[in-house]
């Protein structure tokens, strides 16, 4: 039986499950990403859209769109981020925090040419995204 795990947004009015386990996690440093999460980075887990359900109050989640890449999600009471669809990619970046109980293990570092913060952890750091992803795949020096 796969594990499921529940999150929520800020105020607890929306709340999802994951289930089993995400495709990848990572930090995105794009400048879109950055604003969003109003910090220097963005760390991400990415599901398979079916791996993830909003199971109470579907009605307060509002959807921002910038470009066609990113539908981002959140609360519309307490404006708590919950996801971000990618439906070019066919996964949803489900924010990290919004599961306290995954296991963060990040993999990958996206977007690092846009970076404000270097981090050295030993981590690859993709220019853009993964060339599977419709990136450059290069990687960038710490």
């Amino acid at each position: 039986m796969d594990k499921v795990q529940k999150g929520q947004c800020f105020c607890g009015a929306v709340a999802i499950e994951v289930t089993g386990d995400p495709e990848a996690m990572g930090y995105c440093h794009c400048a879109s990403c950055r604003s969003w999460s109003a910090g220097p980075v963005n760390a991400f887990t990415l599901w398979k859209p079916d791996a993830v359900a909003v199971t109470h109050g579907q009605q307060h989640l509002t959807t921002f769109e910038k470009t066609e890449s990113s539908q981002r999600q959140f609360c519309s009471l307490c404006g708590g981020h919950v996801m971000t669809g990618h439906k070019g990619f066919g996964l949803v970046d489900v924010y990290a925090a919004t599961i306290p109980t995954q296991k963060f293990e990040p993999g990958v570092h996206v977007n690092y040419a846009e970076t404000v913060l270097p981090i050295k952890d030993g981590l690859p750091k993709m220019r853009d995204f993964p060339a599977e992803l419709g990136g450059s795949g290069d990687l960038m020096p710490e």
